[in-house]
């Protein structure tokens, strides 16, 4: 059986894609499609459908949510506090899968910010 092996592409809505596409790039080191694809290392990726009503991406309004994986949590929350983002942690989002944040882009999509636990 065939099967997909990661995600080749995140496709959303934007009110300013050239300057949220500049944000991405400023502080998560994404780089704008048109310019270089954006290459990852290896590891896993979630696919995981979620209830209509959780509360888990935030608003109601929106649909989905992304999660980026980082190699140093830590390191990655000075740099976007430095830069003035607002980082969300919890006690509870250290969990046996590794360590989690959550920031919103400047048009309130939540980011999850993952780094995999060493296991």
């Amino acid at each position: 059986m065939q099967k997909v092996n990661g995600i080749g592409g995140f496709f959303f809505r934007s009110e300013n894609p050239q300057a949220l596409a500049e944000w991405y790039e400023k502080h998560l080191g994404i780089d704008p499609v048109a310019e270089v694809p954006w290459s990852t290392e290896a590891g896993h990726t979630v696919f995981a459908p979620f209830a209509k009503d959780t509360d888990y991406f935030g608003r109601k309004s929106q649909p989905w949510m992304i999660n980026f994986r980082v190699s140093d949590l830590s390191a990655m929350i000075t740099q976007l506090e430095a830069a003035g983002i607002a980082v969300e942690t919890r006690p509870d989002w250290d969990a046996e899968y590794g360590k989690f944040a959550r920031i919103h882009d400047p048009e309130g999509n939540p980011i999850e910010l993952w780094e995999p636990s060493a296991r």
